[in-house]
Formats: structure tokens, sequence, C-alpha cells
């Protein structure tokens, strides 16, 4: 397990932590998202053991990161955002040397090299010098050597990032697969629907903060649960329009096209009687559904977005 409690962390004036609190299970596939300068990559820094926090508590593998940094980094393989520059090594070279650098001796080395490098599809070019690689194909080399201690926990900092649509999803097809092998995988990723794909877990950072953590699947349930309803209106609208006014629990009503949007506030129960009323006053109901929620709109919500969003996304706004 990985977990932060109450970390904070400043350079000069810059709260780049802020009592930041979140927690990562054996075995799960977390997702780490937020805005650009929320305290994404502070954060998976100090996972790493690559910074130290002011004050608070990182824990990774039932030990103080800080403590004994050297144990630590032989559980722990992490991808950056971009791999680091050896124009004259071979690819083959590339692996040999990190496995010296983790001080990886056994027989069975080679044999593992050249099942990382069938991992990632570059075992026919392994004689080739790494500048030959694509961006994709480099961001794969790093995969694999961030394996090659077979490390307990993967952390990946925006691994995607300027990859072609192809190349991102072999990407994520091989971290689907290690993600089968029981290893807990952090991954810090924009691109969102990604991440609503891939993970079980998601953490949402901003300004230094975790605004929302958890299963992914029951996260989403929230954000159908806050997202509009859509009632679809054949015919005139005043007669909707009236009895929506006269309902305490609708927050607000937007109009798009001959649908009807309204945020509102009450139960499942609460909604079917709203339908009855609404046909009850003869209003002709073509369909009356909540809009399905997905990972975007919670991130623009959660991030101070979603007004901006909203009030472009729909054609017009009622006077509520």
């Amino acid at each position: 397990m990985i977990s932060l409690e109450n970390v904070k962390k400043t350079y000069g004036h810059i709260n780049a932590l802020d009592g930041l609190t979140m927690h990562i299970e054996d075995g799960a596939m977390y997702g780490f998202v937020g805005p650009n300068g929320a305290g994404k990559t502070t954060a998976i820094q100090m996972m790493c053991g690559l910074d130290f926090p002011d004050q608070g508590v990182v824990m990774v593998d039932d030990m103080e990161a800080g403590s004994n940094v050297r144990r630590l980094k032989k559980r722990i393989g992490y991808v950056p955002d971009y791999t680091g520059s050896y124009p004259n090594l071979r690819i083959i070279e590339y692996m040999d040397f990190f496995a010296d650098c983790y001080d990886i001796n056994e027989p069975k080395i080679k044999r593992r090299i050249q099942k990382l490098l069938n991992m990632v599809g570059l075992a026919d070019r392994q004689n080739q010098f790494m500048d030959s690689l694509s961006r994709g194909g480099q961001q794969k080399l790093s995969l694999a050597r961030a394996l090659i201690h077979d490390p307990k926990i993967l952390i990946l900092d925006e691994p995607t990032a300027g990859l072609d649509p192809n190349t991102r999803f072999e990407f994520r097809q091989i971290i689907a697969n290690l993600a089968d092998t029981g290893k807990t995988i952090v991954i810090s990723s924009h691109i969102l629907n990604e991440i609503s794909e891939l993970c079980t877990d998601i953490g949402i950072i901003d300004q230094g903060k975790i605004v929302m953590e958890g299963k992914i699947e029951d996260v989403l349930d929230q954000v159908n649960a806050s997202n509009p309803i859509i009632i679809s209106v054949s015919g005139n609208l005043s007669s909707a329009l009236t009895t929506l006014r006269a309902d305490k629990m609708v927050k607000s009503v937007s109009i798009r096209n001959k649908d009807l949007l309204i945020t509102y506030g009450g139960s499942d129960r609460d909604e079917a009687l709203l339908l009855k009323k609404l046909v009850e006053a003869g209003v002709n109901i073509k369909g009356f559904h909540r809009e399905k929620g997905n990972l975007e709109s919670l991130f623009l919500q959660l991030t101070g977005a979603r007004e901006e969003r909203r009030v472009t996304y729909y054609e017009a706004e009622s006077d509520f």
C-alpha cells in the first residue's frame, strides 16, 4: 500500500502540496489526475524517494519513503514522461546497463531482458542504437527498463503523452496485462478516457490536495447522480416550464433544442413523482433520463471549470 498523510511541500513561495492525503491499495490500478501545477509530479517524486515532504508522512509498502531510499527503489519501477537520452547505447546495452545499476547478476537476467523486450515489441531491434527509436519506442523501452528488477510497484508519469493513437493503444494493452500480474500501478495522465477505461481507482488532485478519491465505478456513480436530467418534450415547452418552476427540487433549467436539462436535488422517488406531474400537466414526454456522467465532466466540476463548459454546451439558460 502507498499512503501520503497530510503531506506539505513548498518551493519558495509556491505550495506544491498543501496537506495531501491519498491511499493506494495493493494491486490497484490507480489513476492520478489533476490540472497542470496541481502537485502530481511532486507527489510521484515523493513516492519514488526522489523528493521529501516538509511535513507529513509518505509510506510505501509499509516503510517510510525517506527512511531507506535504496531499499525503496528496489520495490518501485518508475517511468517518467520522457526517456533519458543515451544516443550512443544500443537497446540491449541500455538494458544491461540498468541491470548492473540494480546489481542484478543472476544467470537468468539475459532471459528476463529478452522477455521484457518481447513484451514491448523491441526484441527484433535490440542491436539498434537508442536514438533510432521513435518517441513511442523510447517510452516502451523506458517501461521495459523500469521492470528489469521485477518491482512490486510501477509508477508512470504521463507515459503516453505525445504518442500517436496506435502506440498509445499498444502501451495501454501492455499496462493492462501487467495489472493482471498483481502489481500495484500508479498512472498520472491527462487522457481522462484512458484512465476511466484502464484504472480500478482514481485520485483527483487540485491545488496540492486530493479533492476526490475512490473506486472508479463509485466515483462515476456520483457523477451520474449530480448530472442534469434530460427531458425530451414534443410540442410547446411552456407547460413543462411551469411545472418545473413549481417543484422545489429543481435548481435550474437549461434548454437545448427541444430538450430541457434540469439540475435536480431529489431522490429517485422524487424524480418519478416529477415525471408524473409533467404527464398530468399534459406535457408530451418523449424521454426522461439522467445525462450519463464521465470522468471529464467530474474533472471539470471539481477543478472549477464546470460552469464555463456548461454555459457553452447548452444553447440557452432560462431565468430561474
